[in-house]
């Protein structure tokens, strides 16, 4: 009963609280943001929601726009700055995702949406994590968030779809705020400043080839530019 006719309106609800109790909190770190970080202040990326349709996720920008000599972007660690640190440790950077929620592209609560180019190396099994509107928060965000492995952050993702209640919410946003404001676990993998790709979890520890590999990071790209 709730996840079919409730959890859409809880959704809104908890959306729209957040815009307007913290609304001061946006104009405060999007100014921040211009000041040290310049602009866009917005970052936005495609990632993939429910049924594996495409939406662009809304972040505060966390990272410079630092180009090589090539002209591509420089590695995360260099764009990354004590700032970008600051605000990912607090969650601040994901304040406009309440956007995302309130127009439907994501829950309060649920798997959180990955990038398209983790999502073409899910198995069957695995997509039916994508069965879901992606969360804010999940189970895995609370067990661990990035601390964990591949693998037991999709395991988690797939034991929430299985038993969605009100109460198992509610669980998992008073366990988010706590961990994450407070005890700030999990924000990177250790030895790294932003989490590992799966495809590149996958390539790194053997499990797919180096032509698997590539082959996906191409449909990834595809799926992108439809």
């Amino acid at each position: 009963m709730y996840e079919k006719y409730f959890k859409r309106l809880f959704d809104i609800v908890c959306a729209l609280a957040a815009i307007i109790v913290f609304s001061w909190l946006y104009i405060i770190v999007a100014v921040l943001i211009k000041i040290k970080l310049g602009s866009p202040v917005l970052f936005k990326q495609a990632r993939p929601g429910k049924d594996g349709n495409i939406f662009y996720l809304y972040k505060f920008r966390s990272m410079t726009n630092e180009r090589g000599e090539n002209g591509e972007l420089l590695p995360d660690e260099v764009r990354l700055t004590k700032f970008g640190k600051m605000l990912r440790a607090t969650s601040l950077d994901e304040l406009p995702e309440a956007f995302n929620i309130l127009k439907g592209d994501m829950s309060v609560v649920g798997p959180r949406p990955q990038l398209v180019r983790d999502m073409v190396f899910f198995t069957e099994e695995q997509m039916k994590r994508q069965s879901v509107r992606p969360g804010l928060s999940g189970l895995a965000q609370i067990n661990g968030r990035n601390g964990i492995t591949w693998e037991e952050k999709i395991n988690y993702d797939l034991e929430y779809i299985k038993n969605i209640t009100f109460i198992g919410d509610i669980k998992i946003i008073l366990l988010t705020v706590w961990r994450a404001f407070v005890k700030q676990e999990g924000i990177s993998q250790d030895g790294m400043d932003t989490a590992e790709d799966l495809g590149d979890w996958l390539l790194r520890t053997g499990k797919v080839t180096v032509e698997e590999y590539e082959e996906k990071m191409e449909r990834s790209k595809s799926l992108i530019e439809v």
